[in-house]
């Protein structure tokens, strides 16, 4: 949320959709999924992880308690590319949510009213971590209830993040 409202690369703070309505005549996802947030989940996603390999690699417990060296080593190029993917997949399955939203008339960067405030609060919460957890389950095979163990462990975190962002006024709303 810092960089999407940070007044840098805003040439990139562009629709993804470019504008582009559809059969219904909505918009494919809306104004807020824009390139500068999609590449800067790729970059922060990329320079997050190098950083969070180098502390686990000053820090046994941090380093063998990680899914993500479990089969593969601690290096700058693997962490890389391990941030690049987690970064993209989280843009990409965002996408999806955002489309279901704009077909039942949800507003961009709003939320859903009565029942359907409940179901998207949920969605919006995993809809990224599936992803994320699909790229970790690639380098470290996880049984079927552990992989939903890990997504529902990354939505407890996705929630608690959400508050905090919404408390330094970074986020507008609360879910």
């Amino acid at each position: 949320m810092i960089w999407c409202k940070a007044p840098i690369f805003n040439f990139m703070k562009k629709p993804i959709d470019g504008g582009m309505c559809i059969w219904d005549g909505k918009r494919l996802f809306g104004d807020n999924k824009t390139w500068k947030g999609f590449f800067g989940m790729m970059l922060g996603g990329t320079f997050l992880t190098i950083i969070w390999g180098l502390i686990c690699g000053t820090n046994e417990f941090f380093e063998v308690n990680n899914f993500m060296y479990a089969t593969r080593e601690n290096t700058i190029g693997y962490n890389g590319i391990m941030g690049l993917s987690l970064g993209f997949v989280y843009a990409v399955f965002e996408l999806p949510n955002s489309f279901i939203k704009r077909r039942v008339g949800i507003t961009p960067g709003k939320t859903a009213e009565g029942f359907k405030k409940v179901i998207f609060m949920f969605i919006d919460q995993i809809d990224s971590i599936l992803g994320c957890v699909l790229v970790v389950n690639m380098v470290y095979k996880m049984p079927l209830w552990f992989y939903f163990f890990y997504v529902l462990m990354g939505a407890v975190t996705h929630i608690v993040i959400n508050i905090l962002l919404y408390s330094l006024k970074l986020r507008d709303n609360m879910f």
